[in-house]
């Protein structure tokens, strides 16, 4: 499934409801810190095609099992990530695609600049991002890797050692 959305800066709150929509279809619970994060994740990315491209653009959102994306069965898989995927393990993708031929650009937004932190936002929060030219165009990505708790046993402290293990949500 994808969304066409316009030049007006109002189409990225349209981006968010559709994508909340989405992520309530796909098992990811809308309150998860995943959620959370693929809704900025767009609200950057299409924020980027409407704002420094003046063309329309197309969301796209791909989840783990949907065929032909990476992560999902039947598709490609993209760097990094490996074998097929089921339930909630695998990769979130998101895709935005405009017809501009100018290449996504980072800035260093400085003090109280209100604009030039989305690239920089992307590079972050998601476990890989790029772009790649497509026709007159070009295709903006960046991907989340969705995968469920690490389980690890922390060494059991006698008071003789002070533990040195954290538990993260990464391994």
């Amino acid at each position: 499934m994808q969304l066409e959305v316009g030049v007006d800066p109002a189409e990225v709150g349209r981006a968010r409801r559709w994508a909340r929509s989405r992520l309530a279809g796909s098992g990811i619970g809308i309150d998860e810190p995943l959620a959370e994060t693929l809704i900025l994740l767009i609200s950057e990315l299409v924020t980027n095609a409407v704002v420094h491209t003046g063309c329309p653009a197309v969301l796209r959102m791909f989840f783990p099992g949907d065929p032909g994306v990476p992560g999902g069965s039947g598709g490609p898989v993209a760097p990094g990530v490996t074998g097929p995927v089921t339930g909630d393990v695998g990769t979130v993708r998101v895709e935005v695609a405009d017809i501009s031929a100018r290449p996504p650009r980072r800035r260093c937004a400085r003090g109280d600049e209100t604009g030039g932190r989305g690239l920089e936002l992307v590079d972050g929060l998601a476990d890989r991002w790029g772009w790649q030219r497509e026709g007159s165009g070009k295709r903006i990505w960046c991907e989340i890797d969705r995968s469920p708790l690490p389980t690890r046993t922390l060494p059991r402290w006698n008071g003789a050692f002070e533990p040195q293990h954290a538990i993260t949500n990464r391994a």
